[in-house]
């Protein structure tokens, strides 16, 4: 229907289909579907609408509006704070930081309250919408192939045991901005995989030696016993220091490595590159060597605490496909430390040291302290 038709004929149609009965209406529906191929749903609209195509225009249509102005506010104060997650990730974190929230800005209303524990998902994400930042540009490779220990350091084949924590998946990421040429900062990250717990440090280059010092250093502050350590094939990690550290002590840590460009062997550690590193130091060049202090403080005191003990994470538990879509399955998100808190094979005593470090943290100020020192490296 052109819009020079419907200006001549909707009038006439809307004021025949309001003095019919039921019957009368289902005819006039039928005949303007007939002529004009419409769905009877939209005829229906035409028809219904008082003024103008399809409705008055400043008028809104859909149901009124649920939430509010001040829960959007909410949700947009926490989104930014706790370093952007999706509605998955947003929903679990609410009544973990909402005390917090509650503690630094304010009482907030009774009714303001029930509604922000009890939106869902896809609600989060459509108040976010409009206001989400888009995401920066790609950076450069850093890794250089290490192929003297290629035959004495096994290939993971098998998935390993993830029903208990200590398996740790490593990988490193340049600060070098735009050239990988000359010194500067590199972060190492390690990720459990059973839990999701993450532990970075920033070393200067990527040799060996800096490599063991930065994995002795997270190894002893873990809160599970390391038992399998597997990386890509950079030199940084196939080299006889690294070698050395794990056979030479009373309970060996199996070491292997992934297949060569074969990134998704070491999913769990790549996609924290990402949310663990990228988003919180950019692609920026850290070419001073005075930097690192600073670096190796925000990861410590700041960014390993705000992640792992108040940032829910998922794990995929199948992925099906049908045709050309994929259909993958998650369980329900949890922050790297309550999974440690629900494995049996963690302590009752490391668990109690779990809780009482949580208890005595506060989200809210570490992610002020953060923008602070971030400030001051950049």
């Amino acid at each position: 229907m052109s819009k020079t038709i419907a200006k001549e004929m909707l009038p006439r149609l809307r004021q025949r289909y309001t003095i019919r009965g039921m019957e009368g209406k289902r005819r006039l529906i039928t005949e303007v579907c007939e002529q004009w191929e419409y769905s009877r749903k939209h005829a229906i609209k035409l028809l219904n609408a008082k003024a103008g195509w399809g409705g008055d225009p400043n008028k809104k249509k859909g149901r009124p509006s649920l939430y509010g102005e001040e829960v959007g506010k909410v949700l947009w104060n926490l989104w930014k704070v706790s370093q952007q997650p999706c509605g998955k990730r947003l929903a679990p974190m609410i009544s973990l930081w909402l005390p917090y929230y509650e503690e630094d800005r304010g009482q907030l209303k009774k009714t303001i309250k029930e509604q922000l524990l009890k939106i869902s998902l896809a609600q989060i994400d459509r108040l976010l919408a409009p206001r989400k930042a888009k995401a920066g540009v790609k950076g450069r490779c850093g890794t250089k192939p290490g192929g003297l220990l290629k035959t004495q350091i096994p290939i993971r084949t098998n998935h390993w045991d993830v029903t208990r924590p200590g398996f740790l998946e490593a990988d490193t990421v340049a600060h070098c901005g735009v050239s990988l040429e000359g010194d500067f900062i590199w972060s190492v990250t390690y990720t459990d995989i059973f839990s999701g717990w993450t532990t970075n440090r920033a070393v200067w280059n990527k040799g060996s030696d800096g490599i063991v010092k930065a994995t002795r250093s997270v190894e002893s502050l873990l809160p599970f016993e390391l038992l399998g350590f597997d990386s890509d094939n950079g030199s940084e990690f196939l080299n006889n220091h690294l070698v050395r550290y794990f056979q030479e002590r009373q309970k060996k840590v199996g070491f292997t490595r992934s297949r060569p460009y074969h990134k998704n062997d070491n999913a769990y550690v790549e996609q924290k590159n990402w949310t663990h590193v990228r988003q919180l130091f950019g692609y920026d060049r850290f070419g001073d060597i005075a930097l690192l202090p600073l670096a190796n403080e925000i990861y410590t005191d700041i960014w390993e605490p705000l992640n792992n003990f108040f940032k829910p994470c998922m794990k995929l538990l199948s992925k099906e496909r049908h045709g050309a879509k994929i259909k993958k399955r998650y369980d329900k998100p949890l922050t790297p430390c309550d999974r440690l808190l629900q494995s049996e094979h963690i302590t009752e005593e490391v668990k109690e040291t779990l809780r009482c470090q949580r208890a005595a943290l506060n989200p809210l100020k570490l992610a002020r302290s953060l923008e602070e020192k971030l400030r001051a490296l950049h």
